[in-house]
């Protein structure tokens, strides 16, 4: 299931490559080893899934990148769990807040829940060394969350990329990378 090593393209279109302003000729397609980098220090992500009707569910989560895969959880009884069921493609967002400085990324995959006991185990450790307190100390927000996913009481889901897209935003200078796997 690991993400193979994707093509790179900066999509003109979207950037700033097309735009006059200082710096924008030499705006270039981001390196998937720097999107890489920023999604494992990312710390919040938006999960995008598609109700049974067909109406979007968004809701913020954390994930952790491991072995080719962003993988987050969920409950069996929410709403994820439940769209997923239904049509397991799925979006993972983060970035930043800024119009003019940051850079937003999108994962897009298809979830698959991780069933293999060591693997999970190694989703465990890839989320207590990410996360640190906020998940192995007992004061931590989701300390406890290793042990769901031990017991089944949370799914571990693992999203592949499929596509992914990069929105970079230096100053006022944009662009838009697309990694095609």
């Amino acid at each position: 299931m690991p993400a193979q090593t994707p093509t790179t393209e900066l999509d003109a279109r979207y950037s700033s490559a097309l735009n006059p302003r200082p710096g924008a000729s030499q705006v270039t397609a981001t390196e998937w080893t720097e999107a890489l980098r920023r999604l494992e220090a990312a710390e919040i992500f938006w999960v995008s899934t598609v109700r049974p009707g067909g109406r979007l569910h968004v809701t913020p989560c954390i994930a952790a990148w491991h072995d080719g895969a962003l993988y987050f959880s969920t409950g069996r009884g929410e709403q994820k769990a439940k769209n997923l069921a239904h049509d397991a493609h799925c979006a993972l967002t983060t970035g930043t807040n800024s119009l003019t400085d940051g850079f937003d990324l999108v994962v897009e995959g298809t979830a698959e829940a991780v069933a293999d006991r060591a693997l999970l185990e190694e989703v465990i450790t890839a989320f207590e060394t990410k996360y640190g307190p906020h998940i192995t100390s007992p004061e931590g927000t989701f300390h406890g969350i290793g042990d769901e996913f031990r017991s089944g009481d949370a799914v571990v889901f693992a999203v592949a990329p499929g596509t992914a897209y990069g929105f970079g935003r230096d100053h006022g200078v944009y662009s838009h990378t697309r990694w095609t796997f």
